[in-house]
């Protein structure tokens, strides 16, 4: 394969995400095209397809990973299949992207680093924010040393809506939804290694489900070993917008990022001033998921490691399992140890 040919990508799961990805995939990433959608609920894969003009189209997702023509694999299927899929792509030899979380235990991720590993193909985990300019631009000025050591850090998402109640597996607010922000902190605090974990959470919009295991209101601090302290908090019901910033407080200052403005625009009249915020996370970072799968094509070219890897997806898992053990016990909780093999 040369540098100036597409890679071919199949996309498995053809829901809201997905969906949203196979289109990025069909018009707006210049080196990849969309070759191959999976999903097993009928009839949902032959529509993405035709609304994309995808060629191929299976609703078993063995026959995508049997096809010779696909070069890698965006999976976007339900959270608690990721590593299984993770596995089954790097048996077929297929480059991966998977959307986070990578696994639900550290036993599953492990199986899934190694398998990636073991079949010498890139695995790339969607932390979009990784690809945002400005979290990028955060992480280069703490990375230069323009903020000093950091010592507090604050990261935040707070979805617009809650979604049907019952349909939340348990312990989503940590595993889908704190999960970008453990990872946030983890890079925008170089090289630092999370020690302690506390975590506390309830049922704040929907008391009533809250016998069902469901969380929707969540804080959760966090000690790395170079001293700083940090704080993640999730809602999910944010009336006002889709609200994802993050700030890091340092020796020499202070860096933020992220911004719910759907325009820099205010209208100011009797009633006072009003501006208008973004409603959901395709809207707020359509350019950074773009980004990122942009980069994933390029790692399947050339087999290079993407820049957001399984063992940086881990390393969001042992937060988010320690915060769940941190709930379940209401002490503060030490993350397990990091992946212990080479590989």
């Amino acid at each position: 394969m040369t540098t100036s040919t597409p890679v071919t990508i199949g996309l498995i799961g053809a829901g809201r995400m997905g969906a949203f990805h196979a289109e990025a995939l069909a018009r707006r990433i210049p080196g990849a095209r969309l070759g191959a959608i999976a999903d097993p609920a009928p009839g949902l894969a032959a529509n993405l397809a035709k609304t994309l003009a995808c060629p191929r189209h299976f609703s078993n997702v063995e026959e995508l990973f049997a096809d010779p023509a696909i070069d890698g694999v965006v999976i976007a299927t339900p959270a608690r299949t990721h590593a299984a899929m993770i596995e089954a792509a790097a048996r077929a030899g297929k480059a991966v992207f998977c959307e986070k979380p990578m696994a639900a235990t550290l036993e599953e991720a492990d199986r899934a680093i190694a398998a990636a590993a073991s079949a010498s193909v890139p695995l790339q985990v969607g932390f979009n924010r990784r690809f945002d300019r400005g979290f990028g631009s955060a992480l280069a000025k703490i990375s230069a040393g323009e903020i000093g050591t950091p010592q507090l850090m604050r990261s935040n998402t707070r979805d617009p809506k809650l979604a049907d109640p019952a349909r939340i597996p348990q312990w989503t607010i940590f595993l889908e939804t704190l999960i970008h922000d453990f990872d946030t902190l983890n890079w925008l605090n170089p090289g630092a290694t999370a020690v302690e974990v506390y975590a506390a959470g309830d049922a704040l919009i929907r008391p009533d489900f809250k016998t069902h295991g469901l969380l929707d209101t969540s804080v959760v601090t966090i000690r790395y070993d170079n001293g700083a302290l940090a704080i993640a908090d999730a809602s999910f019901q944010a009336v006002y917008g889709y609200d994802v910033r993050a700030e890091v407080f340092g020796t020499g200052g202070l860096v933020t990022a992220g911004d719910l403005l759907a325009t820099h625009t205010t209208t100011y009249t009797a009633a006072g001033g009003t501006t208008s915020t973004v409603r959901s996370d395709q809207e707020l970072f359509r350019d950074a998921y773009i980004s990122e799968l942009a980069h994933f094509a390029e790692c399947t070219r050339t087999g290079q490691q993407p820049s957001v890897t399984g063992h940086d997806a881990r390393a969001a898992l042992t937060i988010a399992l320690a915060a769940i053990e941190s709930i379940e016990r209401g002490v503060p909780v030490r993350p397990r140890a990091a992946f212990a093999t080479n590989v």
